[in-house]
């Protein structure tokens, strides 16, 4: 009715004499503003939400988008690939980790004392933090966040680990990792760039909780060297006989060291990193692909 009542009024304004110019143009937006700026911009009609649609809420029907470029999702791994399937990738958000209080009332154990003395003797650089509890399996009652290596060699990001693995990477780092990239490429290794530490998740179609979850494992991206060449952890060309030489050296003597070593090769979730943990097996069982 306002509609029509507006439109009479803009055809008296148009007949009555003497009507300015002026006068036209403010019935023409008198009529205008009876309409959304919707009705006037957009050529497609407006979206009626009805009783039926209005009951769904708009946080229950996302809008899924799909990547053509990804590959499809991967059938479910079985024997040793269903154990730690990790993709750094897709990790959970970054956790706030806080130092720890010197005030702190908590004693700490003597193996936790004796861990980081052996970390100091080590050269590691670490900071104690809080104790890290997100339910279930994922905590680390004594986490350390280790941001340095023995040879000045960075870890970026610091790395939330407990402090076993802390020890065990920071050993092998020393004694495998760095002599086998100076007898290669005559230099030392400047930065290690991990792809995830703590994170508290599962393993991939399971309910058992990731090593990760534990600060139990580190993800290794890639090596650069003190002459600033990026050595990735990505299956190298068939000409790179140093590249491959090194990565062969830190898959087979890795085995040494941790009980569980996977990369590139051993299936889609780790093509572009190798996987370190101290996962406990009965009899000693080591899982090195």
């Amino acid at each position: 009715m306002a509609d029509i009542r507006v439109r009479k009024s803009v055809a008296t304004a148009l007949r009555a004499p003497g009507c300015s110019r002026f006068a036209l143009a403010a019935a023409s937006l008198l009529a205008l503003s009876a309409c959304s700026v919707s009705d006037v911009m957009s050529p497609r009609p407006s979206v009626d939400i009805g009783v039926s649609t209005s009951a769904i809420p708009l946080a229950a029907a996302p809008v899924l988008e799909v990547d053509r470029n990804q590959p499809p999702a991967p059938v479910k791994a079985q024997g040793l690939q269903a154990l730690v399937p990790s993709n750094p990738m897709m990790v959970s958000y970054p956790r706030v980790t806080l130092p720890r209080r010197e005030s702190s009332t908590r004693a700490m154990p003597p193996e936790e004392i004796a861990c980081r003395r052996r970390l100091k003797r080590l050269g590691v650089k670490y900071q104690d933090l809080e104790p890290i509890n997100d339910g279930g399996a994922c905590r680390i009652d004594w986490p350390v966040k280790v941001s340095g290596l023995s040879g000045n060699i960075a870890m970026s990001p610091a790395a939330t680990l407990n402090c076993q693995m802390a020890e065990t990477f920071a050993r092998w780092t020393k004694k495998e990792l760095a002599p086998a990239a100076r007898k290669r490429y005559f230099t030392g290794i400047g930065k290690i760039r991990q792809g995830s530490s703590y994170s508290c998740r599962r393993i991939a179609g399971t309910s058992v909780a990731s090593e990760h979850s534990k600060g139990n494992a580190l993800d290794v991206m890639s090596i650069e060297l003190k002459n600033g060449r990026e050595i990735d952890v990505r299956k190298p060309g068939f000409f790179a006989f140093r590249e491959r030489g090194l990565l062969n050296s830190v898959r087979a003597e890795g085995c040494d060291y941790f009980t569980t070593v996977l990369g590139p090769g051993y299936n889609y979730d780790h093509r572009d990193h190798f996987h370190f943990d101290l996962k406990g097996r009965r009899n000693g069982y080591r899982a090195c692909k």
